[in-house]
């Protein structure tokens, strides 16, 4: 418990797991006060005969929006710590957790500490450290967080604790696992002794109420006080207070039958749109963008909402100078909800799609039949850019640190004309660029290495070629093998494979025929990229089985857990339909998961699927 456990320690190879004595599980969620008192039904049913009162005692307190961990401390002493992971086990993640100032490394002397305590609470990242936090992360060159859980989920899983321990995470604690040599009768009493021995608990807000009623009014009156609290909240966690009946109405597979979680419904927020613009992306799409008159959503300043397409702005009759509803789809994406036409004043001007790319000037044009306007200008830098970030993107060659900002610094000063530039870029060019330090430059560098390493379905992605996404390049990739068989391949053979058809085979025939586009081929191998071949089971036992991926996942990446699937013949869609066969849940699974439910699609837990895969690999 020394204080120079706050600064960080050696970094790490790897994270360890460690096992629960007690599962960790997930919350079943309700988003309505119908919902709430269909929960409650389920807890009196559940109960029967040892229901003895009108109303039953509920625990109700705030949902904060982070990532949920278990600490274990023995004669008050931290001994390790860990993420949620499947439930039961989660990884070793103490010393990134031993640098959250909020999580003490002894607990206070106490006659009656129990032997053993396992405390589990959220890690969250206060807005305002957050906004500052991303505002550097801008200025290094660094892809700001998409949200504050991203960002305490991300910080907590660093291998080096040193780099957590310059995050100002925090900690609420909402409950137990195993305590050794102390009994409770509530859920309220264990809350209340646990922040005596010195744990965050945050009593201020937790309330005890009886029956539902009172539950729903405690989550109408945090929705309304929700912008102000310091931290991201997305709902209100309702438990039954009292131990015994925990006990009785037990737990499923993955949730506990006395708890749930009521989620808020997406923030809405009255703005004006100041202006519309337009974005260019990688294939050359002209996508309307509406800049807004700053306005908070959800904790964070929203300046800008895509419009999506001409047919959208048309549609939505999106105006400059209208005032808008927008929302945080998903409480991530800015979307404009509706017009508010009754606030018109008839200065507001109506938008009119570009005839000419407002970048590099070249005509535009709608390709019939789709909805989206392009760029015909084959050197636009705007597609240069897009392309080069799609490129170093996660699912393509996943070059680490090579955010927008530093593709627009290293096209601005002429370093790069085309993503095989990248190969042949040295330290010398780097260094002297604006906020260009060595150990950043060192790490691009390791990161573009490390990435001449790939495999076909990454590459292909990784091109840019329209219509081929990561599901398509998989497909295209098990079914030719190398480059070469692709490129020479005729048009007419590419349409019969399964999941490939007339429009993407006439995009990849197209993108192997311009001369520029081997080029950069013939340049990216002659900076090293090394193309693996990847192995596909013998047997292919998720042959015709389509899998649905929701939720946080804690060992595997998700776009692992994707190719793990591909490999054994199956294929990974991105929504929920009577054609899934399963859905891969892992924490906080959220739409997809109550979808699945619905229309009776089997449902696997985290630990299922690896056994699963493990059963074939």
């Amino acid at each position: 418990d020394s204080p120079t456990q706050r600064v960080g320690a050696e970094p790490l190879e790897a994270f360890g797991t460690i096992d629960r004595s007690v599962p960790m599980l997930s919350l079943d969620n309700a988003f309505s006060h119908d919902e709430l008192h269909e929960f409650d039904k389920r807890v009196r049913k559940g109960l029967g005969e040892a229901l003895t009162a009108d109303n039953i005692d509920y625990v109700v307190e705030p949902k904060y929006d982070g990532s949920a961990v278990e600490l274990i401390y023995e004669k008050g002493l931290l001994t390790s710590g860990s993420t949620r992971g499947d439930g039961m086990r989660g990884e070793n993640v103490t010393q990134n957790l031993k640098t959250v100032k909020t999580i003490p490394l002894r607990l206070k002397d106490d006659t009656d500490m129990p032997a053993r305590i396992e405390a589990r609470g959220e890690v969250v990242l206060r807005k305002d450290a957050f906004e500052k936090m991303n505002l550097r992360r801008i200025d290094e060159g660094e892809q700001p967080f998409a949200n504050p859980r991203n960002a305490a989920a991300g910080s907590l899983r660093q291998l080096d604790s040193k780099v957590t321990a310059k995050r100002p995470l925090s900690i609420f604690i909402y409950g137990r696992g195993a305590i050794e040599g102390r009994e409770f009768e509530t859920h309220s009493e264990t809350m209340r002794a646990l922040r005596d021995w010195g744990l965050h608990v945050n009593l201020e807000e937790i309330r005890q109420v009886r029956g539902i009623e009172e539950v729903i009014e405690y989550c109408n009156e945090v929705e309304q006080r929700r912008e102000d609290f310091a931290y991201e909240i997305d709902g209100v966690v309702v438990k039954v207070d009292r131990l015994d009946l925990q006990r009785i109405l037990a737990e499923t597979s993955r949730s506990p039958r006395w708890a749930i979680a009521y989620k808020f419904p997406a923030q809405e927020k009255v703005t004006v749109v100041n202006d519309i613009i337009t974005d260019i992306g990688r294939t050359g799409a002209i996508t309307p963008v509406a800049v807004l008159r700053p306005v908070r959503v959800g904790g964070v300043e929203v300046r800008r909402a895509t419009l999506h397409n001409e047919d959208e702005v048309a549609r939505k009759d999106v105006r400059v100078g209208d005032h808008v509803v927008i929302r945080r789809a998903g409480d991530v994406i800015p979307e404009v909800v509706r017009v508010l036409p009754e606030k018109r004043t008839g200065s507001e001007k109506v938008f009119r799609m570009p005839t000419n790319c407002p970048v590099c000037g070249s005509a535009t044009e709608r390709v019939e039949g789709e909805a989206a306007t392009y760029c015909t200008g084959s050197s636009c830098r705007a597609q240069l850019v897009e392309h080069i970030i799609h490129f170093a993107s996660k699912t393509g060659l996943d070059i680490d640190g090579l955010g927008q900002m530093r593709v627009e610094q290293f096209v601005n000063e002429g370093l790069i004309a085309d993503a095989g530039d990248l190969y042949f870029l040295a330290k010398e060019q780097i260094i002297p660029l604006e906020r260009m330090a060595e150990k950043s430059v060192d790490n691009l560098l390791v990161a573009i290495d490390k990435s001449r390493d790939t495999t076909l379905a990454r590459f292909l992605y990784a091109l840019g070629i329209r219509h081929v996404g990561e599901h398509v390049a998989s497909v295209i990739a098990d079914n030719f093998g190398t480059l070469d068989k692709i490129r020479e391949t005729p048009q007419e053979e590419l349409e019969e494979v399964m999941e490939v058809g007339p429009v993407v085979a006439q995009s990849l025939h197209t993108f192997f025929q311009q001369p520029k586009n081997l080029e950069l081929i013939e340049k990216l191998l002659k900076g090293g990229i090394n193309i693996q071949v990847e192995e596909r089971a013998a047997e292919a036992p998720f042959e015709g089985k389509t899998f649905v991926l929701t939720g946080a996942l804690e060992h595997f990446k998700r776009n692992d857990a994707k190719k793990l699937i591909q490999r054994l013949g199956g294929r990974v869609s991105s929504s929920v339909s009577k054609n899934t066969d399963y859905v891969v849940a892992g924490a906080d699974p959220g739409s997809k998961h109550e979808k699945a439910q619905k229309l009776g699609v089997s449902i696997l837990t985290e630990e299922e699927f690896r056994k699963l895969i493990e059963a074939y690999s």
